[in-house]
């Protein structure tokens, strides 16, 4: 009797080994996938939440980024004083920012090497367009003094962007006077300044793009839009300036996509994983499914129970995976943009739908593991099953 005993509490010990191990297995496996898509998630809604629906952007006619898109002086001074622009009720100003977009490289914090950061140039009608825009330490900076504001965000992953530090691009060192939030918004990426002295500095004879709040009546902004990108002197392209943003979007399609690719790669894994502990489980209860025969169970009942094992043991990894990925939401990171090349700065975002698609993709996992041992259980002959040790 001891023997039996010994061989069958060892077996036993082998197949709980088995069963943590493909649960760990998918666990991991589910815990990556949902990190992955809470990654492109967070870059996504970081674009999106950008931009006032109030405002319009112009652009070079062809230009896909504000980077890429070049205004002249110009067409600065014809669009800015065009019949539906709004004006400042404080002064009378047009509603009109020229700004440009200039990539400067910018040591990382930890000294784990340098990344491209945005530089935008603007101007005090700038800051008025964008009311989600916030200073909460230092000052505005002050133009021609070779001064910034920085984002949070800007400031915590890249060296001497503190408040009154410099930095150096190239041949100018900066000052930093400021640090402004901007509602998890993609300004949260960049560094701002004046925009003629941006020009300057960095010899650039145009701008890249004009922010411009129009009347509030949309029949009057569409006509406006069709008006203005139907003037001959101005080769430009209007569009709303959150549609912009949305556009931008394009830049976590390869982030989700590789994801996608190595998730399905890993799940293969696990699903041999989870096949090997049910092969392991059929095997070791041979004579018990040969009872269960004896006493009435049909082959479907069979093959049921062990899919259905192999399901539970899945999801149960699923779940696990699930806790594993909850501590990252919210946790702020940095990728870079395929359509600027620039450092973008955003969180995490774990939804509760990125979650269900984890246990999705868990059972997925589960059924496939079980599908062959489930068979080769339900199909194991009667007298075959009881006479087995």
């Amino acid at each position: 009797m001891a023997v039996p005993l010994r061989y069958n509490l060892r077996n036993l010990r082998v197949r709980w080994r088995l069963t943590l191990a493909t649960m760990l297995g998918i666990a991991l496996v589910v815990a990556v996938f949902i990190m992955i898509m809470a990654l492109a998630r967070g870059l996504k809604t970081t674009y999106v939440s950008t931009g006032d629906p109030r405002n319009l952007l112009v652009l070079r006619k062809g230009s896909t980024a504000e980077s890429s898109s070049q205004i002249t002086r110009n067409e600065v001074r014809l669009i800015k004083y065009l019949d539906g622009i709004a004006h400042d009720p404080a002064d009378g100003e047009p509603l009109a920012s020229a700004e440009i977009l200039i990539l400067i490289s910018l040591d990382r914090i930890d000294h784990h090497g340098t990344a491209n950061v945005l530089v935008r140039g603007i101007g005090p009608i700038g800051l008025r367009l964008r009311t989600n825009v916030h200073l909460v330490e230092g000052r505005m900076f002050n133009p021609g003094l070779r001064e910034c504001v920085v984002s949070r965000k800007i400031a915590a992953r890249f060296a001497n962007c503190k408040v009154g530090e410099k930095f150096r691009s190239g041949r100018n060192e900066w000052q930093v006077t400021g640090i402004f939030e901007a509602a998890k918004t993609a300004y949260e990426s960049e560094i701002w300044v004046d925009a003629d002295e941006a020009r300057d500095i960095f010899k650039r004879n145009f701008y890249g793009s004009i922010l411009i709040r129009p009347m509030a009546d949309s029949t009057a902004v569409a006509a406006m839009i069709k008006r203005m990108e139907a003037d001959k002197d101005l080769s430009i392209r209007v569009l709303p300036e959150v549609e912009y943003y949305q556009e931008q979007t394009n830049t976590a399609a390869p982030i989700q996509w590789l994801g996608s690719v190595l998730a399905v790669v890993m799940s293969i894994g696990a699903a041999f994983s989870a096949m090997n502990t049910m092969y392991a489980a059929v095997s070791s209860r041979t004579r018990e499914i040969g009872t269960l025969r004896v006493l009435g169970f049909r082959r479907r009942h069979i093959y049921l129970s062990f899919l259905l094992e192999s399901v539970i043991l899945a999801l149960f990894g699923g779940a696990v995976g699930c806790l594993f990925s909850l501590p990252l939401n919210g946790m702020a990171t940095g990728t870079m943009s395929f359509t600027t090349f620039s450092e973008v700065a955003f969180e995490f975002r774990i939804t509760p739908e990125l979650l269900a698609k984890g246990m999705a993709f868990a059972l997925v996992m589960g059924v496939l593991g079980g599908l062959l041992p489930a068979r080769m259980a339900a199909r194991k002959p009667v007298l075959d099953a009881l006479r087995s040790a």
